[in-house]
């Protein structure tokens, strides 16, 4: 019988998102607060009789126009992920991993890191191979600074790369209103916009995400935290794509409490003030501007395996 481990991941988003100027090694540091949402990324991993890696697709992913434009090849982080593994154990076992997409491709809201979170689970479970989450989470930040956070999920300070996760103990849920849009935008292009739209400005590292908002977040009180969140990538996110800033003009106008870019973008998300008011700025985006949304909320865990049957969740 053919052994199969399902995990599932989450996408975030970044309530908060403060870039310094750019590093001698090509990145940037960030002081960021990350929150994981309930929409999420599922890697299925299936057991080979050979050392082969294969990837598919599964015919249920939501945000993938053309399945069969899609990288399947060595550059997609599932295959970075069980290479990783492997060779970090010496376990050179082979699987097949089939990808359910979910979360926006190329924006802002670390799909490619939730599948790649996905993989460590689901592989490390498959293969018995008996890595904790901070050895896991050790191996997902090579892949990607947002690896890690999707390993952890709930929400967390980020600092340094992102990777660098002081987590924080949410009792209190936000409800967000996302919307994607019909394209991507590349995270080197929106850093890269970013660093020649500051060129003349004296920009410093961060160090540190604001302790209001923070605590606006723990208490929440989401009159608060409305006005104090931030992302410094929104700017170049709306050069590389103007559109962006009606929309977000559109979701306040609608009643969101406050709309910013997630990560690089160009995914917008709109703060509700519950599941209530959600659903009411969506039908008014949905009515007058035809504008398709998602409804999420967060904190959620995060990467965890699924039940051999996980539709019957």
């Amino acid at each position: 019988m053919t052994h199969t481990v399902i995990a599932r991941a989450p996408g975030k988003i970044n309530c908060y998102f403060r870039v310094g100027p750019p590093r001698e090694d090509g990145y940037h540091s960030v002081a960021s607060l990350y929150l994981a949402v309930s929409l999420y990324e599922d890697v299925a991993a299936t057991a080979r009789s050979d050392q082969e890696i294969q990837v598919s697709l599964h015919p249920d992913s939501t945000v993938v126009s053309e399945p069969e434009s899609f990288p399947l090849g060595p550059d997609n982080l599932v295959v970075k992920a069980a290479m990783a593994l492997r060779e970090h154990t010496g376990h050179y076992a082979g699987v097949d991993l089939c990808i359910t997409k979910r979360v926006p491709i190329a924006g802002g809201m670390g799909g490619g890191s939730a599948d790649a979170a996905a993989t460590l689970v689901a592989c490390n479970a498959l293969w018995g191979t008996g890595l904790n989450r901070e050895e896991l989470a050790r191996l997902g930040a090579r892949l990607g600074a947002d690896v890690p956070f999707a390993l952890q999920g709930g929400a967390a300070v980020g600092l340094g790369v992102g990777d660098e996760l002081a987590p924080l103990l949410l009792r209190t849920r936000t409800d967000w209103v996302l919307v994607p849009a019909s394209y991507g935008l590349s995270t080197p292009r929106v850093y890269g916009m970013l660093d020649r739209l500051r060129a003349h400005e004296d920009v410093q590292t961060p160090t540190e995400v604001d302790p209001m908002m923070v605590g606006a977040l723990l208490d929440g009180d989401l009159d608060a935290l409305a006005p104090l969140l931030a992302n410094d990538m929104t700017r170049a996110a709306l050069a590389l794509a103007p559109e962006l800033g009606v929309v977000r003009d559109l979701g306040e106008a609608a009643g969101a409490l406050h709309a910013l870019v997630s990560g690089s973008g160009p995914t917008l998300a709109l703060l509700a003030r519950n599941e209530a008011h959600g659903a009411q700025i969506i039908n008014q985006l949905s009515d007058e501007a035809g504008v398709a949304t998602l409804q999420v909320h967060g904190p959620v865990s995060g990467a965890i395996i699924l039940p051999a049957h996980p539709e019957s969740l």
